[in-house]
């Protein structure tokens, strides 16, 4: 009898998270390839609306995830913003503005230890939390041979930093400390906690 109880038990808790609602999707106030796909591995439904912020150089990310996120209406649904920069010896490193900006730029961080800082905004009409998640990434001392083959590869455009550590990037760090995904462009264990304590099991987590 027992056993049929607790069988019963787990029958009914399968048979509610089955007829459990459809997550509502967030809506990502970034039109950035990475972060799209950072969220569909994550299996986190997501919209995406283009901020209708102008971003200033040299601000904090938090408010320029801050001002992404406000700047959408999502609705009842949560909104999420996110801003990304590097840093290197308390300097900001941008994005380069051409080939040779680029060499400079990995010629800088070569042997070096720089950190990678995003603030991430999720909001909806009642709340906000407003979160800064850093990465502390180690480049590898860098040849001009390694420099002039990454350089060719036109990876380095339109990165902050002037490189892309999920793709040849990858050759140029000899070690990472805290959220890899973050390097990528999104803070996605931040983003998972905060989930998982504003929307206890709806998007899965907690």
């Amino acid at each position: 009898m027992g056993a049929a109880l607790a069988g019963g038990r787990d029958l009914g808790r399968a048979e509610a998270l089955v007829s459990a609602p459809p997550a509502p999707p967030l809506v990502l106030a970034s039109t950035s390839p990475q972060r799209r796909a950072i969220l569909e591995q994550l299996r986190i439904p997501f919209d995406v609306v283009a901020p209708a912020y102008a971003e200033e150089p040299g601000r904090n990310p938090l408010e320029h995830a801050a001002g992404k996120a406000r700047s959408v209406d999502g609705g009842d649904r949560p909104v999420l913003g996110v801003d990304t920069i590097v840093v290197c010896g308390g300097e900001l490193i941008g994005k380069p503005r051409d080939a040779s900006a680029a060499e400079r730029m990995l010629e800088t961080l070569s042997g070096t230890v720089h950190e990678v800082v995003s603030g991430l905004c999720l909001r909806t009409p009642h709340w906000e939390e407003l979160h800064a998640e850093t990465t502390r990434i180690t480049f590898r001392a860098l040849t001009p041979r390694d420099l002039a083959h990454y350089v060719a590869s036109g990876e380095w455009k339109g990165r902050a930093g002037g490189y892309a550590v999920q793709a040849l990037g990858a050759s140029l760090v000899e070690r990472i400390e805290g959220d890899y995904l973050n390097v990528v462009g999104l803070p996605a264990a931040l983003l998972v906690r905060l989930l998982a304590e504003r929307f206890g099991g709806t998007y899965g987590f907690g």
